[in-house]
């Protein structure tokens, strides 16, 4: 008779998922530990390298780099607490004990797969409360090399903009009220196709309409080159367009990073590769409920057969697969590959299907 119930009784659940979720936290405490001290060791020396740092600013990087390395490492410290845990549990019979008593191998997994959520919850708002913040704090420290932070200035270099299909190159924006531009190229394009390539020393905005001055025009289709003093664009173009700063998917939380994308979006700025980051927001911390599942394979089959090694072995080559194709994915993304959805789900439910099957297969 098949047992259609997907927990096992209340004890044995609570008793899984606090074998799980105190070997996972321990796990993660040693890495973090681990990878923090190397680290700081690493970067020590750059730190204190800038004249009147010292211990405090050792420890402010340590307190800015710590929810980098939690987020990031919390995924694999799932998987190897959840290959300790099945993996002592079947060598102490305990995984028999139960199967001899009814529970199907999805009940004895099902505990650890909520509990790997409840994990991925709190990864999820840990990364959108405190480690963006930290990320964009350590990132404009280490713009200027551990120094003093400026104020925020309002220049922004290399601005590619799109109009339609032409793209247009700053190579330098300032400004606010009035916006200029330096090192300004136009690519005219129709259809995918080149026509001509306008250079420019600067430009500025007059009465809304944008101007170029300095211009020089390659025609393509005619081979000619052509000078002009002055070039009117006209209004299609706002300065807009130039000013929005570019977002980081690292340094924003998910509402604000869809926010800068329906402004840069609107702004005719590419944003695919923010998308994607945007929802492996979520793909990310998700991947600790698929970890007890690709290690699952740990739990099944006699440890006094000598393959228990062998299918931990198999159970973390898993788990780092997962880890491969997710990033792999993710830069496919980022270069415009795949699509975004595809980048930050796909190696998720490629592996979900890879998981099951595996499970299904040698155990039920």
């Amino acid at each position: 008779m098949i047992n259609l119930t997907f927990f096992p009784s209340r004890q044995i659940a609570l008793y899984l998922a606090r074998l799980f979720l105190t070997r996972a936290l321990a796990v993660l405490g040693g890495l973090v530990v681990i990878l923090m001290t190397l680290d700081l060791l690493g970067n020590s020396s750059q730190i204190l390298a800038h004249p009147g740092n010292g211990d405090a600013e050792l420890w402010r990087y340590v307190f800015l780099r710590l929810p980098q390395l939690v987020t990031r490492f919390l995924p694999f410290s799932v998987l190897l607490g959840t290959l300790i845990t099945l993996a002592s549990l079947n060598q102490h019979s305990e995984i028999i004990t139960m199967k001899a008593a009814g529970i199907s191998a999805h009940q004895i997994i099902a505990p650890l797969v909520v509990a790997g959520l409840a994990l991925g919850i709190v990864n999820f708002v840990f990364n959108e409360r405190i480690t963006t913040r930290a990320t964009a704090a350590l990132n404009a420290w280490e713009a200027v090399d551990y120094g003093h932070i400026p104020p925020a200035t309002r220049v922004h270099a290399n601005v590619w903009v799109q109009r339609g299909d032409d793209l247009i190159l700053a190579r330098r924006v300032s400004g606010a009220g009035e916006v200029r531009l330096d090192g300004v190229t136009i690519y005219d394009r129709n259809g995918g196709t080149l026509h001509r390539i306008i250079d420019a020393e600067w430009g500025h905005w007059v009465d809304g309409r944008l101007v170029l001055s300095g211009v020089r025009e390659f025609n393509v289709d005619a081979g000619r080159v052509a000078r002009a003093a002055t070039l009117d664009l006209g209004t299609p173009i706002t300065a807009a367009q130039f000013t929005l700063a570019s977002a980081d998917a690292d340094e924003q939380d998910f509402l604000r990073l869809r926010q800068s994308i329906a402004d840069l979006e609107a702004a005719g700025r590419p944003s695919a590769s923010l998308r994607a980051g945007m929802w492996h927001k979520i793909s990310g911390p998700l991947s600790t409920v698929l970890m007890p599942l690709l290690a699952a394979v740990a739990a099944f089959g006699l440890a006094r057969s000598g393959q228990l090694f062998v299918r931990v072995v198999i159970g973390m080559a898993l788990g780092f697969a997962y880890f491969v194709a997710d990033n792999f994915a993710l830069a496919m993304g980022n270069l415009g590959a795949y699509p975004p959805f595809l980048a930050a789900w796909g190696p998720f439910l490629l592996f979900l299907l890879v998981g099951e099957a595996v499970l299904i297969r040698t155990e039920e």
